[in-house]
C-alpha cells in the first residue's frame, strides 16, 4: 500500500544514504576513519533530537524537549546550560512556566524560520531574567502572543516557529550532567482569559506522520549535504577560520538559536601530538562565562568524564580574573586544563552573557607539551 508516511519513509532513507555517501566523504572534507566514524556519530545525534523534538511537534497542544544532554549533542551544546525547546504558532498564545534552580542566567527566545536548525532562522524576540518577574520560590509565568502585556511576556510575529529556553548555571560541576539542574518547564495553550484550552490535537494521521518524518530528514539534511563544505561567504565578525587565532568577542545579532544578549568568540585549535595550546584571557564582567571545547560538528567534548570546559567557578585566575587555560591530550599537572582527548583538531568557544564593557581577545600560543611548566 502506498501512503504518503511511507513515500517520507523512503525520503529519509535515501537522505541518509546521499549523507553517507556525500556528507561523510573527501567531499566535506572528512578523510580519515575518525572522520567517518565521527560523521556517522553526529548523525545519529541529529536523529535522536530529530525523532524526541520534532517528530511529535504540535504548536497547538505543544511540550517543551530538552534540547541536548550527555548522549544527545546537536549546534553547539554547553556543559553549564540545559536547553528545552517547543513549537509555537501566531495562531496561539502560550503561558509558560518555569524555574529558575539557581542558575546564573535564564532566558526565552522566540525563533521563526521554516525548517529547526537553520543558519537562516532569526530571533524575534528574547527576554532574560532581568525583564521577567521571578517569586522568592525562583518560579515564572511568561505569556507569549495574544494581548501585549507590559511585563512577562513576548510577542509572536507571523512565521514564529519554536521557543527555546536557557538555563546558565555557573557551579563547580558540570550542570548539563546533573540531573538535579534539570528545571521543571511547562508550556500550554491558552485563550483570551487565559485558562488553559483542552481540545485535544487530532489523532495521528497519515498525513501528521509523514509531517513528521519529513521535519525529522529536513533538520538531517540541514546540519549535512545542505550545508556547503566551505562557505565562501565572510564570517561573522566573532567567527575565526584561522587556528589558535581567536577574534574578538562580539554579539550575534539576529542569529538563529543563538543567544541575543550575549557576546561569543570561537575558533579552530590545532595541536600536534606533544603540543598544548596556552589561552591567555581575562574573564569580563558579566551574567555568565564560560569556554569549552567542540568537535568539528559543533559538539561538546566528553564532560560527563573529562575536563573540556571551564566557567569562573572552575576557573584558577587572579583577583582580576586573568587566568591561563592549557589545551592538551593529556593532564599537564597546571590549573584549568581542557582535556582535547586527544584529538588533534576541535574548536574552542567563548560565551559571555550581559557582559559590560570591555572584553578582552584570548590570545593563544602553540607550545611543547614539554616546556609547559617554563612557560607558564
Amino acid at each position: 500500500m502506498e501512503t504518503e508516511s511511507r513515500k517520507a519513509l523512503h525520503e529519509l532513507i535515501d537522505l541518509l544514504a546521499e549523507v553517507d555517501e556525500r556528507w561523510v566523504s573527501p567531499e566535506w572534507n572528512l578523510h580519515s576513519e575518525e572522520d567517518v566514524f565521527g560523521a556517522h556519530r553526529a548523525v545519529m545525534h541529529y536523529l535522536q533530537w530529530g525523532l524526541v523534538g520534532l517528530f511529535e511537534r504540535d504548536p497547538s497542544a505543544p511540550r517543551f524537549h530538552r534540547i541536548v544532554d550527555p548522549d544527545r549533542k546537536v549546534l553547539g551544546d554547553n556543559p553549564d546550560a540545559v536547553y528545552f525547546d517547543a513549537p509555537v504558532s501566531a495562531d496561539h498564545a502560550y503561558r509558560v512556566t518555569g524555574e529558575m534552580k539557581g542558575a546564573a542566567y535564564v532566558s526565552v527566545t522566540v525563533e521563526a524560520g521554516e525548517a529547526w536548525g537553520s543558519m537562516d532562522n532569526q530571533t524575534v524576540g528574547v527576554l532574560n531574567d532581568e525583564s521577567f518577574d521571578v517569586d522568592a520560590d525562583g518560579r515564572f509565568e511568561i505569556r507569549l502572543g495574544g494581548q501585549p502585556r507590559e511585563r512577562n511576556w513576548l510577542a509572536l510575529p507571523e512565521r514564529s516557529g519554536s521557543i527555546s529556553t536557557r538555563h546558565y548555571f555557573e557551579n563547580p560541576t558540570y550542570a548539563a550532567a546533573d540531573p538535579t539542574c534539570v528545571p521543571q518547564m511547562r508550556i500550554e495553550v491558552i485563550d483570551s482569559g487565559g485558562n488553559p484550552v483542552t481540545t485535544p490535537p487530532p489523532r495521528p494521521s497519515d498525513a501528521s506522520v509523514a509531517a513528521g518524518i519529513r521535519r525529522v530528514a529536513g533538520l538531517v539534511r540541514e546540519l549535512t549535504v545542505d550545508r556547503p563544505p566551505q562557505s565562501s561567504a565572510q564570517p561573522r565578525t566573532w567567527v575565526s577560520r584561522v587556528p589558535n587565532v581567536f577574534p574578538p568577542p562580539d554579539k550575534p545579532g539576529d542569529l538563529g538559536l543563538a543567544a541575543f544578549d550575549a557576546a561569543y568568540a570561537m575558533a579552530p585549535f590545532l595541536i600536534g601530538p606533544d603540543e598544548a595550546l596556552v589561552i591567555r584571557a581575562r574573564w569580563p564582567q558579566c551574567r555568565y562565562g564560560n569556554v569549552c571545547l567542540w568537535n568539528r560538528h559543533l559538539q561538546t567534548l566528553d564532560y560527563a568524564t573529562r575536563s573540556i570546559s571551564l566557567n569562573r567557578a572552575q576557573t584558577v585566575a587572579d583577583d582580576d580574573g586573568r587566568f591561563t587555560a592549557v589545551i592538551a591530550h593529556s593532564d599537564p599537572g597546571v590549573p584549568n586544563w581542557l582535556d582535547s582527548e586527544g584529538r588533534p583538531f576541535g574548536i574552542a568557544y567563548w560565551r559571555f552573557m550581559l557582559p559590560e564593557g570591555h572584553i578582552e581577545t584570548p590570545q593563544a600560543e602553540v607550545v611543547p607539551h614539554a616546556e609547559l611548566p617554563s612557560r607558564l
